[in-house]
């Protein structure tokens, strides 16, 4: 039986998402209903897509009886109550990454989902990917050693997307892309605390972090260096340097096509879109909701490969990382 999948908000990336969707076989994954908070956005969206069901309100999507699981595509703010919403009427959600604005929020969505026997996990899909499935592989298996250093840089010119720049809509390089440097790096080090985490940076007029760099130190002298900007073009890449070799992913570290094992070239071409996509890679996107299906019928709340303590321990150093950059959200100051 297809899972059944409801879309909350009918903005860009809930567009790719819902394309993504459909590279997978129709038996196992169906789009049934979308909300939006006007309803002519959702009509749309259900028209393009040929949706069913269309809801003007997010709190009618929650009470839709069959919906199996909820994909939140709103942004950061607004990933709280949503969530909360969706998962107090016994529904299942994928929210897209960051979980949350900080770790109290995290904390709050974790509660929510055990309070309510339901599945929750933090759309970073990048985890998914065949790619990070050879690299784990690679690791497990010890092909490079043991590792000494992961280095990830994600940066890009978006001052200009206000939902990046705009303190009130959770912008700042941090949240957005730092997110994907620092899920990797806890990839690698199988979600381990880091002894220390230092950063420096700098904030634009928003107030909002421009480029953070961040370095991390764990036991055993091992060390991770997390670059990400909105305000300059970065490299993109990520390497794992270990005592007897190199992983390197040659760019577009978060939604990788390509892996460099010891200067060994191997290709993960991804499936096409049936229709534009918004963003790079898109039909990437299959790859977690082909996860959350999975946990769904092995009736996990959590995905192994995306647990409920990677997300706390990114959203932990997110947290220490503004701090020391002096980056605050009005969701911190809520006791």
């Amino acid at each position: 039986m297809a899972t059944r999948w409801g879309i909350c908000s009918a903005g860009k990336i809930s567009h790719d998402f819902t394309v993504a969707l459909r590279t997978l076989a129709p038996e196992s994954h169906k789009v049934v209903a979308v909300a939006a908070r006007d309803v002519k956005h959702a009509e749309e969206f259900a028209k393009k897509h040929n949706i069913p069901r269309v809801y003007g309100s997010y709190d009618e999507l929650a009470k839709d009886p069959d919906i199996d699981v909820v994909y939140i595509g709103t942004i950061h703010p607004y990933h709280l109550a949503t969530g909360k919403l969706f998962m107090k009427s016994k529904k299942n959600v994928l929210i897209e990454k960051p979980l949350a604005m900080n770790l109290r929020e995290v904390q709050e969505l974790i509660g929510a989902a055990q309070d309510n026997s339901v599945f929750l996990m933090e759309a970073i899909w990048t985890r998914f990917f065949p790619v990070t499935v050879e690299v784990r592989r690679l690791l497990e298996q010890g092909e490079v050693g043991d590792v000494q250093m992961v280095r990830a840089d994600l940066g890009a010119p978006l001052t200009h997307i206000p939902r990046l720049a705009e303190r009130k809509l959770g912008g700042g390089a941090l949240l957005d892309l730092g997110i994907y440097c620092l899920q990797f790096i806890f990839t690698v080090f199988n979600g381990e605390r880091p002894e220390s985490i230092q950063a420096t940076g700098h904030c634009i007029d928003t107030g909002v972090d421009g480029t953070a760099v961040l370095v991390l130190k764990f036991s055993g002298n091992r060390l991770a260096i997390c670059t990400c900007s909105i305000t300059m073009m970065l490299t993109c890449d990520a390497v794992i340097t270990g005592t007897k070799g190199t992983i390197k992913i040659p760019d577009h570290m978060w939604c990788p096509t390509s892996l460099e094992v010891n200067g060994k070239e191997m290709q993960f071409p991804l499936p096409e879109a049936s229709m534009p996509l918004n963003f790079t890679n898109s039909t990437g996107l299959r790859y977690e909701a082909e996860e959350v299906r999975q946990c769904l019928l092995k009736g996990l709340k959590e995905s192994p490969g995306m647990p409920w303590a990677h997300s706390s321990l990114i959203a932990e150093v997110l947290d220490e990382a503004r701090r020391q950059l002096g980056v605050t959200y009005d969701q911190d100051n809520i006791q």
